[in-house]
């Protein structure tokens, strides 16, 4: 009896304490953290996140011991706004700016990142309407440019001509009076630049400064076909926007409140702002915007992705900057995941991350 009764209090023992262990699992700590879907960082897929930051964090919340419960956000400010009223006691990374900088604190990098611009694929061919391209191509600065060299280029020699040769027999500036005299001086200048005028001035200086004029208007013509020539191959090979140079006076996509929109507004764009990725693409894909910008892994995500063979990306890089988990100021989490991540560093577990979800680069 008595060994009996000792084997059930060992028994008794034994459950307390697998009682008590289980108790304590529950008792986590439970990590409220912020999220906005943004491929390839976080991804939704039947109602499951993942993603690299998803990962990311999943990981460090192992070494930390902590549960996890995801607030979803529906644009970056209410990600934020999240943060900003202790709501969320940390954010998925974004972009570590210094204006941010001054509200939140940041944890450790994660990822090095910058802009990219992408537009639609012109790869495949397109019907071309010769009218258009002609009013478009006269009108460009290009032609701009050349059309008010032209223009002095007349009105210097004409009051020349006028000064010198007006009212001469014969000449080509019959009358000897100003108006309307510099109008028939302006007639033989243009004439003479573009197609090479019939009738030289009769006075010998005056003359010379025709032939002289004559060869400049001969190198005028040649350049200027040249250069609307050059513009319009160049344009049929690369299209209308293919670096950060092109983008002001565009309409370009990107999301509001982000750094991308930061530099759209500094760069002159005609800014276009939406709430999730998917409407900034839809605006791309039906031609509402010329271009989006925006982080480039997102970017370049959806370009092999759901946009391959519809999308692009053209130029390089631009603005690169850190990103990082997104904190309350002197939250004492911040320390915490900075030391986990330092581990993940060590042991090889962000190599293997980053790789799934980037590549070797």
């Amino acid at each position: 009896m008595l060994a009996l009764a000792r084997k059930c209090a060992f028994l008794m023992w034994l459950a307390a304490m697998l009682s008590a262990s289980a108790l304590a699992q529950d008792r986590r700590p439970v990590i409220h953290i912020g999220v906005l879907v943004v491929p390839p960082a976080v991804i939704k897929e039947h109602g499951t996140l993942t993603g690299f930051s998803v990962e990311m964090w999943q990981a460090i919340a192992t070494r930390l011991q902590v549960e996890t419960k995801y607030e979803m956000a529906s644009d970056t400010a209410s990600l934020y706004d999240c943060v900003r009223s202790r709501l969320c006691d940390l954010a998925m990374p974004q972009f570590i700016t210094w204006e941010r900088d001054q509200e939140f604190d940041f944890s450790y990098p994660v990822l090095t990142a910058g802009q990219r611009i992408m537009v639609l694929d012109t790869g495949e061919s397109k019907t071309i309407n010769p009218i258009l391209e002609l009013l478009h191509l006269l009108g460009s600065r290009t032609s701009l440019e050349w059309l008010g060299a032209g223009v002095l280029l007349i009105l210097v020699p004409a009051h020349v001509a006028w000064f010198l040769d007006r009212g001469r027999e014969g000449g080509v500036i019959p009358s000897r009076k100003y108006f309307p005299g510099i109008f028939q001086a302006m007639y033989w200048a243009a004439t003479t630049l573009l197609t090479q005028a019939e009738q030289a001035p009769r006075q010998w200086l005056a003359r010379t400064m025709a032939f002289i004029f004559m060869f400049v208007g001969l190198v005028f013509v040649a350049f200027y076909t040249a250069q609307l020539t050059s513009n319009l191959t160049v344009q049929r090979i690369r299209g209308e926007i293919n670096g950060p140079e092109d983008l002001p006076g565009k309409r370009v996509a990107t999301i509001g409140g982000t750094v991308s929109a930061d530099y759209l507004r500094d760069h002159d764009a005609r800014i276009q702002e939406y709430s999730h990725v998917d409407e900034m693409y839809a605006a791309l894909l039906q031609k509402q915007v010329d271009a989006v910008l925006f982080a480039g892994p997102t970017l370049l995500y959806y370009a092999s992705h759901g946009g391959h063979g519809k999308v692009t990306i053209v130029g390089p890089e631009i603005n690169q900057q850190e990103v990082g988990f997104v904190f309350p100021v002197n939250s004492p989490l911040r320390r915490k995941v900075d030391s986990a991540l330092l581990s993940l560093h060590k042991d090889g577990t962000y190599g293997r991350i980053y790789k799934r979800w980037f590549g070797d680069e």
